[in-house]
């Protein structure tokens, strides 16, 4: 039997990892700080909040509804990075690529950030009374301009003759990341004073999944949606890229216009997980190569599984920690940097062939 036979079909994968999303997202519910509910409460609790139950009595109807956002949010967040880290690999050709290390969420965390201190009223300007009105709900829309922009200059100084530089293009990333983390660094460093802002800032450099909100739980799901409406316009084309841009040219695929929906769609997707959880790195990595292994690299199946399985991977990494260590556990950004980073050493040394051929 090869390993082409092996792949298990995309329908069956997609629905077991929906009933995985659905048990994790109550079995969240169920744990936390307060101690453990059982599903039945957990359930009453859901219930309750459509209005097709009477609400839990005191105040376990809100500790429940408190968890049920923060895990359907962890899933939104863990579905729109890996969406984009497929989208990201789709363009550039490489399993290697993703949003963290190609310096997209670098680049959505900092202009949150900016976001914040203008909503802060730190930054002047003839646009800072307006965005003090409207409040947190324009910080997708800052994340979204600094992911779009990182993106976007990675795209253009790796593209070399219509040929795409792995070297270059990891290098950048580097070097994205680099800058941004500066100013980042900067900026808490300034901001120390201001306790309030600092902590606000530190969340979105090492991510945070607690306290969300219905607010939050919408934001990064119609962020999520909108990037997922461009999967029809770039899926099959992005199987031809796999051959090469000149290739795909020949068959008929206008590769500008590919590249940039796909860019703009894995941006807006990053974007919306970080301007509601911060930074958090390599599920844009692990999830889309896992997949990829399991089910192939058609896109038309694996983007589609990128969301499901990024949910079901960041959803059940928190149930763990939450399992594990309680209310000593890591932030997320800082659980994934742990277990992406050695993940990435290894897809390097494995592809080191590869590699020394770039």
């Amino acid at each position: 039997m090869t390993g082409r036979d092996r792949r298990l079909p995309a329908v069956p994968l997609a629905l077991v990892l929906l009933l995985a999303l659905v048990l994790l997202v109550v079995l969240s519910t169920c744990a936390g700080d307060a101690g453990w509910r059982s599903p039945a409460v957990a359930m009453r609790a859901g219930l309750a909040l459509l209005g097709m139950a009477e609400p839990l009595p005191g105040l376990e109807q809100r500790i429940l509804e408190n968890r049920l956002w923060d895990a359907l949010c962890a899933s939104g967040v863990g579905a729109s990075l890996a969406l984009s880290g497929g989208l990201v690999q789709g363009v550039f050709r490489n399993g290697l690529a993703s949003p963290s290390l190609l310096g997209v969420t670098g680049g959505a965390s900092l202009g949150a950030v900016v976001g914040i201190l203008l909503l802060g009223g730190y930054l002047e300007g003839p646009l800072l009374g307006w965005t003090a009105r409207a409040g947190s709900a324009l910080l997708p829309l800052f994340g979204f301009a600094g992911a779009a922009g990182a993106a976007f200059l990675v795209a253009l100084l790796a593209t070399r003759g219509g040929r795409i530089s792995v070297p270059t293009l990891l290098l950048l990333g580097i070097a994205i990341n680099m800058c941004t983390s500066g100013i980042l660094a900067l900026i808490v460093s300034s901001m120390l004073e201001d306790w309030d802002v600092a902590r606000a800032i530190m969340d979105w450099t090492f991510g945070t999944l607690r306290d969300r909100s219905p607010f939050h739980v919408g934001t990064v799901w119609i962020g999520l949606a909108l990037s997922a409406a461009a999967l029809p316009f770039v899926a099959a084309e992005l199987d031809l890229f796999r051959g090469g841009e000149e290739d795909a040219q020949a068959l008929g695929v206008d590769t500008g216009r590919v590249k940039v929906v796909a860019l703009v769609a894995a941006a807006l997707s990053a974007a919306s997980a970080v301007a509601v959880a911060g930074q958090i790195a390599f599920v844009g990595l692990v999830v889309p190569h896992l997949l990829r292994l399991i089910s192939g690299p058609g896109h038309r199946s694996l983007l589609p599984l990128c969301i499901l399985g990024g949910a079901v991977f960041l959803v059940g990494a928190d149930f763990a920690q939450v399992m594990i260590l309680g209310s000593s556990r890591l932030q997320p950004g800082v659980l994934m940097s742990v277990f992406g980073g050695p993940f990435f050493l290894f897809l390097l040394i494995r592809s080191r062939r590869e590699v020394g051929a770039w």
